[in-house]
């Protein structure tokens, strides 16, 4: 599971910035919200527009992006531009069957160059410096002719899979089980394309949707199928299976395409919701709030923590509601600041530490976290 993140000079975040997933000594929501490795099954970002909020998890993206996805990756375009430093530092602190693995990524923008450095248990165990690198994953030791735009670590990893190194699999499986998804544009990155919703369907039916819809009092089903009947029409696809919502006490097929936003955007990300809780992982999600209710958001991530177990979420929202210790811990919860020429800045609300009883919506709303637009009164 993810232990910190550590991001300077990465896009709005000029200055060095940690965000921490120990938990603390909150006993609010212990039991649900907290791993048995006492780290958290995530956290919530909120703060005013283009203050850095997804940056945070962009960061995360970033990492997948360069491990996973075939095209190139330009390092250069993630550079802070009000920053007169040249080299992007990013670090990523990961506990795995509690074994520490320590993943330092860092990109030279004027030389273009490369940095990595791989240490598991604090033993240094991949130290690279532009195209040339030493490392104890693969029985060849040293390299002297690197791509500066591909990572070593996924070189080794697609070469070898890290045969008989059982730590470094598990983790390269908990990254490869993660899920970005921006809500807002329905875009989804992810190393599985078995989770995009016509091909889970394909392979799982529409059968667990249903029973997540059925025991959560949702007042509709689902259909995958090339023709959906109802009592007064019929709904044919030319043999190709569609989605089909059916409303309970109505029954007639109405095509996704036709249905809500919100509906569209939750069968959409049911699948990876699914699949990152029963396999680990990281679930990702930009603007998470996009067409939800309110009590949709706190069902999802109310089940989310309670059915998961080495798995986070990780979500960008603009709903207070959320700011709840029912839902979120506050060590969970980051206000995102933006400024001037500091840049992006993070506040955990556990650093003010409210009280159990305190109503942290309201708290937030009155300022005491940050991350609180004002405009001007009109």
């Amino acid at each position: 599971m993810l232990k910190r993140i550590t991001l300077e000079n990465f896009k709005s975040f000029k200055n060095k910035t940690v965000i921490d997933m120990e938990s603390t000594n909150y006993q609010i929501l212990e039991n649900r919200n907290v791993s048995n490795n006492k780290l958290l099954k995530g956290a919530i970002f909120v703060g005013g527009n283009a203050t850095g909020k997804t940056n945070i998890i962009l960061s995360l993206k970033v990492l997948l992006n360069l491990l996973f996805r075939e095209k190139e990756i330009p390092l250069f375009t993630y550079k802070c531009l009000f920053s007169k430093e040249d080299i992007i530092k990013l670090q990523y602190d990961f506990v795995i069957e509690g074994h520490e693995i320590e993943y330092l990524v860092e990109y030279d923008v004027l030389n273009k160059m490369l940095i990595e450095k791989l240490y598991v248990d604090k033993k240094l165990m991949l130290d690279r410096l532009g195209n040339n690198a030493k490392n104890e994953l693969s029985e060849n030791r040293v390299f002297t002719d690197l791509d500066n735009s591909t990572l070593l670590i996924r070189t080794i990893y697609f070469n070898t899979k890290f045969y008989g190194n059982n730590i470094m699999q598990k983790w390269l499986k908990f990254l490869s089980d993660s899920v970005y998804i921006d809500a807002s544009s329905r875009m989804m990155l992810k190393t599985n394309s078995a989770l995009e919703i016509d091909n889970y369907l394909k392979n799982n039916g529409a059968q667990q949707i249903n029973d997540f819809f059925e025991k959560n009092q949702f007042h509709y089903t689902i259909e995958y199928t090339d023709r959906s009947k109802g009592n007064l029409i019929e709904i044919g696809t030319d043999g190709e299976k569609k989605v089909f919502f059916k409303r309970k006490n109505i029954g007639e097929p109405i095509p996704m395409g036709m249905e809500s936003l919100g509906n569209i955007n939750l069968i959409n990300m049911l699948p990876a919701f699914f699949h990152v809780i029963n396999n680990g992982g990281m679930l990702i999600i930009d603007e998470f709030s996009s067409a939800f209710h309110n009590e949709l958001e706190e069902l999802l991530i109310k089940h989310f923590m309670l059915n998961s177990k080495d798995s986070q979420i990780f979500i960008v929202s603009h709903s207070t509601n959320l700011l709840s210790n029912t839902i979120f811990r506050p060590d969970q919860e980051y206000a995102v600041d933006f400024i001037g020429n500091k840049g992006s800045v993070v506040n955990r609300f556990s650093k003010e530490k409210p009280r159990a009883a305190q109503n942290i919506e309201k708290m937030y709303n009155s300022g005491c976290f940050g991350g609180k637009p004002v405009y001007a009164n009109k």
